[in-house]
């Protein structure tokens, strides 16, 4: 496996931090950023490396060499005048292999490249991309995502959306085929995502590759500033999902939005007081944020699974537009009571997912490499407590929502607290401490 990395870019939206120096040199937390994408590349056996350069590109060339210095071996395409991030790769099948990664020069990632890899080889689809949710999803490109996976819309950054859509944004890390550059053309300035991918998306060709992990561009001054935060405090390398992820399992209805009864149209969502600033800590912060919730809206027929995702997509954009994320959601459609004449009977089942059954947790665990021992769960309810309880995270009980009126589980919680916020800052600031092992023996 060989990378490519696009680093031709001029950096203007940086101001004076590039005026004399090309964008990926500029440095992060004491390192240029290519030199982290490097040592991530290195990492994980990637060690031929092409770096497209143009603008102030004799600097970089003079600053990395030929890559000796970091373990890697790196050779230089060398653009005479600008041929966007699709066409400088015209011509260059041969030379890459059967597959190659392409990452954008302004982008600090810590990834397990080897998982990515792995699912890309796994598809038929020419080319595979990292997305995740971020905090600035109004302002980059979105995809529309099939169960799949395949990639089945660009939503592009400068086009306006007046529509609900999911958080889902393209990161700039791909692994593409070799065969890929078959559809771009030679000698002529093309856009990779805009002129490419779009196209090839359209023939169900592209595939979406979901990670937490980090991955953020610098491109701005408010970014830059963030990302060297969470350089200096660990957050980049914490999320790779190589280690053990902790996570902050939210319930959703009475946590995040308002307590209205069972949601069944997205007009009907409306955010708790605090969900963004709590959610805000969380995404600044080493754990992931994961919604875990019962759904059974479909087992009783008042909307179908389709309708959930788009109640789903008014509250990822409700968050979006205010700086906020969570990195996934998981729901479980069923209920196990049968007897009502409008009931969906094929949802009307006894199943491992529904709450306080530990199915969503376990996937999430799973697909995250999640230790739920050092992980919470927070909800308003006592299935919520129960939930946490037989997952064995450690529990927060809100005073938000039914606020543990509902009385199904006679169980306390580890915690309490008034609303989302109040429970974040109790986690983060370690007045929430994870519960041992033997006060879980103690507590069952």
């Amino acid at each position: 496996m060989k990378a490519v990395i696009m680093a031709g870019g001029k950096g203007t939206r940086l101001g004076e931090r590039t005026l004399d120096t090309p964008k990926p040199l500029v440095p992060v937390h004491g390192k240029p950023v290519l030199e982290h994408q490097i040592d991530n590349f290195a990492r994980y056996g990637i060690r031929e490396i092409w770096v497209v350069v143009g603008h102030l590109g004799e600097q970089i060339e003079q600053h990395l060499g030929d890559g000796s210095q970091y373990g890697v071996s790196i050779r230089y395409i060398r653009e005479d005048r600008p041929l966007g991030t699709a066409g400088a790769l015209h011509g260059m099948k041969e030379a890459l292999g059967e597959s190659f990664v392409l990452a954008y020069g302004d982008v600090v990632f810590d990834v397990n490249l080897y998982k990515m890899i792995d699912y890309h080889y796994a598809h038929h689809w020419l080319g595979t991309l990292a997305v995740h949710p971020n905090n600035h999803p109004y302002d980059s490109d979105v995809l529309k995502v099939g169960v799949d996976g395949a990639v089945q819309a660009i939503y592009p950054k400068n086009e306006a959306r007046s529509f609900d859509y999911r958080n889902c944004v393209n990161a700039g890390l791909f692994v593409l085929r070799s065969s890929i550059i078959d559809h771009i053309a030679p000698d002529t300035k093309q856009d990779l995502e805009k002129d490419v991918l779009t196209r090839l998306i359209k023939e169900g060709a592209i595939g979406a590759y979901k990670t937490t992990e980090y991955m953020k561009d610098m491109g701005t001054p408010d970014r830059f500033d963030k990302v060297q935060a969470h350089m200096a405090q660990g957050v980049v390398h914490a999320k790779n999902l190589s280690q053990k992820q902790r996570a902050i399992f939210l319930d959703r209805d009475g946590t995040i939005n308002r307590y209205a009864g069972l949601v069944s149209h997205p007009d009907e969502l409306e955010l708790e007081h605090f969900v963004v600033d709590a959610l805000k800590r969380i995404n600044d912060s080493p754990f992931l944020c994961i919604v875990i919730t019962n759904q059974p809206v479909v087992a009783r027929n008042m909307c179908t699974e389709e309708e959930v995702e788009h109640i789903h997509d008014r509250m990822e954009t409700l968050l979006g537009n205010e700086g906020a994320y969570v990195d996934d959601i998981l729901y479980c459609p069923h209920h196990p009571d049968r007897g009502y004449p409008e009931e969906n009977i094929a949802y009307k089942v006894a199943c491992s997912c529904r709450k306080p059954d530990i199915g969503m947790l376990m996937q999430a665990a799973s697909r995250y490499n999640i230790d739920l021992s050092a992980s919470y769960f927070i909800g308003d309810t006592t299935v919520d407590i129960q939930t946490g309880f037989n997952a064995q995270t450690t529990t927060v009980l809100l005073g938000t929502g039914l606020g543990g009126s509902d009385n199904k589980y006679a169980i306390a919680p580890d915690y309490t607290a008034q609303h989302l916020l109040e429970a974040v800052d109790g986690i983060l600031s370690g007045a929430f401490g994870p519960r041992s092992e033997s006060e879980y023996a103690q507590h069952s």
